[in-house]
């Protein structure tokens, strides 16, 4: 796509295009959009991403995406605290909330273990995981990793340490696709899931 006859455009157009999903098209048709709008939409928006980058940071608690020391998730009196939802990132959080059928806490690992990729498990949050079951509040942890070989090989060494801890283990039922991400599952499919989750014996 050539250029338009403002290099300002052209450069807001760049950098909008570097969202997932959005062409040079789109990003020019947003562009455009944003122009068309009152300036101080355009601030507040600014503004808005500003403080997201700036203050957004990591609950202490689970690691999700957070405001504060502790996320709303977290504080929610409505969550059932016996109950742990194990997922790889923020994202699958956000997958799970929407279907309505999970009503417990989250941890968020960050990644998976891949002895490929040098990641092992004190690479990522499973260490804090295990600190927060040992404190003897959670009775039952539902690990909600996605079908891949990385997903797997996790899901086998947190199911046998947690059933060492004395914690109840269980998965997603299978109507997630192998090798499928979970944050891209529908929420029906991914709601049936959770629903059926079938519990990880050794």
């Amino acid at each position: 796509m050539s250029g338009t006859s403002s290099n300002l455009i052209n450069k807001a157009v760049e950098q909008l295009s570097r969202f997932p999903g959005i062409g040079q098209k789109s990003a020019l048709r947003m562009a455009l959009f944003l122009l068309k709008r009152p300036e101080g939409d355009t601030l507040e928006l600014n503004n808005a991403l500003q403080k997201m980058r700036s203050q957004i940071k990591f609950c202490n608690q689970c690691y999700n995406l957070s405001d504060s020391e502790l996320c709303n998730v977290c504080i929610s009196p409505s969550k059932d605290s016996s109950m742990v939802c194990i997922v790889k990132d923020f994202q699958d959080v956000i997958a799970i909330e929407n279907t309505g059928q999970y009503h417990g806490l989250f941890h968020v690992l960050g990644g998976v273990i891949s002895p490929v990729d040098g990641v092992g498990p004190s690479d990522i949050k499973i260490p804090e995981l295990f600190n927060r079951i040992k404190l003897g509040e959670i009775k039952e942890a539902v690990i909600a990793l996605s079908s891949t070989l990385e997903g797997d090989t996790t899901e086998y060494y947190i199911a046998k340490k947690l059933r060492e801890l004395g914690v109840q283990v269980s998965t997603l039922s299978k109507g997630i696709s192998v090798g499928g991400e979970l944050e891209f599952a529908d929420e029906i499919t991914l709601a049936r899931s959770i629903k059926n989750r079938v519990t990880i014996d050794d």
